[in-house]
């Protein structure tokens, strides 16, 4: 969710129906504490799957500015990767430019917005003039919460400009480089509401339901040229994501009183402030998720940043539509209105 929202229903005692194999359970815990595999292995992959060429790898993240792209690309940093942070805020750019001298981190930001053909072709020059690049993070993001109905088409294109567009534009751009090298590795940040769909959520999930479609048509695209492309699945991480949010609802926000859909307004907001309060997951947490997926040998086609995203995941593959909307109508408060019974049923 570059933040990503509260999404997962099923974590409550009085809600599953349904039993979660012994190996999925493992699976869980595995990733929870954000196991890794054998040193030897993750030195092995480091040079043979990330390296490429270059003596140190070069990873170029968008969105690196502010949340889970501004840690992830510390956290890097910090292990000595070569990273390129993009963003589009000079204030923000210029504070971890700042950050990175005063601790000595081979790190750099460059200007780039992802919805610009302009400004992402001028970044990607600025790397490549560089040195060229051996790991792409998608991570720019933004969320318009709203219900279907009343969101605003320009605020609903905007969505997949940004969440869709904007990362086909940067891959493009960086994919020339690594199909002629025959290395390369793609992480998308994608979300668990690119598995459920929460009400008011509509925008935001349809459009990381479109990247993990991208995703797979990618990675069997791009296989024969030794590129892996890699999903990353969190679920609720509080990041400066959910302020961004709300300040983009806000119109929205003040026509709830009136709507017709105040109630799902209203139970939708107390579902993500449950989550909210009860996450205990950090932006760190994502950002050894994605060292994980970097470093592997033999990466998985995507990877659960918490338990609940990972019992998310379990939920769609064990439960039917039908007990996945009844948890999601309980989670988010959704009821039916009182009214005249229908004649006929629909």
């Amino acid at each position: 969710m570059c933040g990503r929202p509260a999404l997962c229903p099923f974590v409550k005692k009085d809600y599953p129906k349904f039993r979660v194999p012994l190996s999925a359970l493992k699976c869980i815990s595995a990733s929870s504490h954000g196991a890794t595999e054998p040193k030897q292995r993750r030195i092995q992959a480091t040079e043979k799957n990330v390296r490429g060429t270059n003596s140190q790898p070069v990873v170029l993240i968008t969105g690196a500015t502010d949340g889970l792209g501004r840690a992830t690309a510390l956290y890097l940093a910090e292990r000595g990767y070569k990273v390129f942070a993009a963003g589009r805020s000079a204030e923000k750019r210029s504070h971890l430019d700042g950050l990175a001298r005063e601790k000595k981190l081979p790190l750099v930001t460059l200007e780039m917005d992802v919805c610009s053909d302009e400004s992402v072709e001028a970044g990607i020059a600025r790397v490549l003039a560089d040195s060229p690049i051996d790991v792409l993070i998608n991570n720019a993001g933004v969320g318009y919460m709203a219900v279907v109905e009343e969101l605003k088409m320009e605020d609903f294109k905007q969505q997949f400009e940004t969440n869709l567009f904007g990362v086909l534009r940067v891959t493009q751009a960086v994919l020339p480089g690594m199909r002629e090298r025959r290395t390369g590795r793609i992480i998308m940040l994608s979300s668990v509401a690119g598995l459920v769909s929460p009400p008011t959520y509509g925008a935001y999930s349809s459009s990381k339901h479109a990247l993990e479609g991208l995703s797979n048509a990618l990675r069997l695209e791009l296989f024969p040229f030794n590129i892996q492309v890699v999903l990353i699945e969190p679920g609720y991480i509080v990041t400066n994501f959910q302020q961004t949010a709300k300040e983009l609802a806000q119109p929205y926000v003040e026509n709830a009183k009136t709507s017709p859909y105040g109630r799902i307004y209203s139970g939708a907001w107390a579902g993500a402030n449950e989550g909210r309060e009860s996450s205990k997951s950090t932006p760190e947490d994502c950002a050894r998720v994605i060292l994980q997926a970097m470093e592997s040998p033999n990466p998985r086609a995507r990877y659960g940043v918490t338990a609940l995203a990972t019992l998310v995941k379990w939920a769609k593959r064990l439960a039917s539509d039908r007990m996945v909307d009844a948890f999601m109508r309980r989670k988010y408060r959704v009821t039916r209105d009182s009214g005249p019974t229908p004649t006929k049923p629909v």
